[in-house]
């Protein structure tokens, strides 16, 4: 009997290229205002939800417009680049094509808008290997927290022992594995400083997604 049933893929810089996206919506938002973006914001609010971002962003540059309105604005600045430009990262396709036809049940578990994370999934022919797409949004906190990933295997029928997550952040590699998951490291280049501690903190850790089929076969 397989040992692991299901699997929780991140998606921004685990299963999209799309890390340094963000970097540049905050500073083309900020922008907008006549602010130049700090060096730390980027890093601060990718940990965050997206109201929770809003709320920072709102209070910390004194912004004269609502949470509501910011969420907004941000998702219309990204939508375009979800859409049409963000791109797989190496053999995210192969490996993702092959984990469904083997009948795995996988999900997407991300702090990134809804309709952007579907487009993306959908042009990129994709969408349809996951279970769901579940947002931090949904699950009512950041991944600072571990609802996201145990609402997520729940949804997927599988027992937290049962369920791998794959993540590119430290801060959430760490919540996973406190949460008692098996905890797969992905690298990701706007992560650089954080890898040989999330190689620490992880059970495993993978620089391409190939590596990952290699994985599962030993821990199914």
């Amino acid at each position: 009997m397989s040992r692991f049933k299901g699997i929780i893929f991140d998606l921004d810089g685990t299963i999209l290229d799309s890390m340094g996206i963000w970097e540049r919506v905050d500073h083309m938002f900020l922008a907008e205002h006549g602010i130049i973006a700090p060096p730390d914001v980027s890093e601060i609010v990718k940990k965050m939800t997206i109201e929770k971002a809003a709320e920072y962003f709102r209070t910390r540059f004194s912004l004269g417009c609502s949470n509501r309105q910011i969420i907004d604005r941000i998702e219309q600045i990204a939508a375009d680049m979800y859409r049409y430009n963000i791109a797989l990262k190496k053999n995210v396709y192969k490996t993702v094509e092959q984990l469904h036809e083997a009948g795995v049940k996988m999900c997407i578990a991300t702090a990134t808008y809804p309709s952007l994370a579907v487009s993306a999934l959908r042009r990129l022919g994709i969408y349809d290997c996951f279970e769901f797409v579940l947002t931090s949004t949904k699950a009512g906190s950041g991944k600072d927290k571990p609802d996201i990933f145990y609402m997520a295997a729940e949804r997927l029928k599988c027992k937290v022992s049962e369920t791998v997550v794959l993540e590119d952040s430290l801060h959430c590699i760490q919540t996973a594995v406190n949460a008692g998951f098996y905890t797969i490291a992905v690298y990701d280049s706007l992560s650089h400083n954080d890898w040989k501690q999330s190689c620490k903190v992880a059970d495993r850790s993978i620089t391409d997604m190939g590596e990952f089929l290699e994985i599962w076969k030993e821990l199914k």
